[in-house]
């Protein structure tokens, strides 16, 4: 037990002499004349690298540290997401679009991105799924525009924001996982016109859109998603291209509980 506090108190001084070396390393870069502070800037930079070559372990343990922190704090939303599906799913719908059951005893939270291949596969299982339980299964859908690889993701979403305050979400939700191929604006202005929209209210409302929008991409960051389509069953999680059979079974676990 000696030995570990010996080590302990060793790796603490080690962190506070970095931390002065860094700190000393800023305040003179700020301080000395350029070609003075390039040479003390050079000497600490050595420095700073020969401690982290000789305990790199620290550096190592450091990362798992907060990466284990990230993954408790994801762990923890995780659980009280699926607790309010449970007891006040108003909370988890918010402003969300909705369709089937006005009951929420089964909650299906889906988070997508328009442009996404593997949500357009998803969005005809779940046509076909909610076809068939829509009086029982509350569908309900999440903005998660996957924009450093969608161009086009935050664009649709916000179009289908727009359609929504018309109340026709679901509509143009359909015409945009069908026509996903040309995605642009000229798409976005077209189901509109079919849809009958109130094209100055559309325009208007696709440029609020981007609040609502956000609010849902934070939430599914929170729940640490990385990637789309992904589902939420009354706590069931399901992602990925799903298979009807998979969405059929995850329903009859629910209803077995």
């Amino acid at each position: 037990m000696r030995a570990f506090f010996c080590r302990l108190g060793k790796r603490l001084q080690w962190l506070r002499n970095l931390a002065a070396l860094i700190l000393l390393f800023l305040v003179l870069g700020s301080s000395f004349p350029a070609q003075a502070a390039n040479s003390t800037n050079s000497q600490l930079e050595q420095q700073v690298l020969q401690i982290i070559r000789e305990h790199p372990e620290v550096i190592l343990e450091s990362v798992q540290a907060y990466q284990q922190k990230q993954q408790a704090q994801i762990q923890q939303a995780q659980q009280t997401f699926v607790r309010q599906m449970k007891t006040n799913p108003q909370e988890v719908i918010g402003e969300s679009p909705t369709t089937g059951s006005t009951e929420f005893k089964v909650l299906l939270v889906e988070f997508s991105d328009f442009q996404c291949p593997y949500c357009a596969q998803a969005h005809k299982t779940l046509k076909q799924f909610m076809a068939k339980h829509r009086d029982k299964v509350t569908l309900v859908y999440k903005h998660f525009p996957l924009t450093p690889i969608h161009s086009q993701a935050m664009p649709a979403a916000t179009a289908a924001w727009a359609a929504q305050q018309q109340g026709k979400f679901w509509e143009y939700q359909d015409a945009l996982f069908t026509h996903q191929k040309q995605l642009g604006e000229s798409l976005y202005s077209d189901i509109a016109k079919n849809l009958n929209l109130d094209l100055e209210k559309f325009k208007r409302d696709r440029l609020l859109a981007n609040t609502a929008i956000k609010k849902d991409m934070l939430l599914a960051e929170n729940l640490g998603l990385t990637g789309t389509p992904f589902f939420v069953m009354n706590g069931e999680i399901l992602s990925g291209a799903l298979q009807l059979s998979d969405m059929e079974k995850a329903l009859t676990r629910i209803q077995k509980i």
